[in-house]
């Protein structure tokens, strides 16, 4: 887990390139998380360096949506 916010239950994950040999996994652990309550983003290393306003547009259109 790279970023959590408890009181709006939103995690943020940043991955570089060893993620992409562990998708499997990944998935198992974003959706223990998602039956715990949480929202998971995921973003690529590149995504955040190449299009850090569009991954902050993300993150606050997340935390402004209700929760599940």
């Amino acid at each position: 887990m790279d970023y959590i916010c408890l009181e709006k239950k939103l995690i943020v994950e940043l991955d570089g390139d060893l993620h992409g040999e562990q998708i499997g996994y990944d998935e198992a652990r974003d959706a223990l998380l998602r039956r715990k309550g949480y929202r998971v983003l995921r973003f690529m290393n590149g995504e955040v360096v190449e299009d850090f306003g569009r991954v902050l547009q993300t993150i606050l259109q997340t935390l402004k949506a209700p929760s599940p």
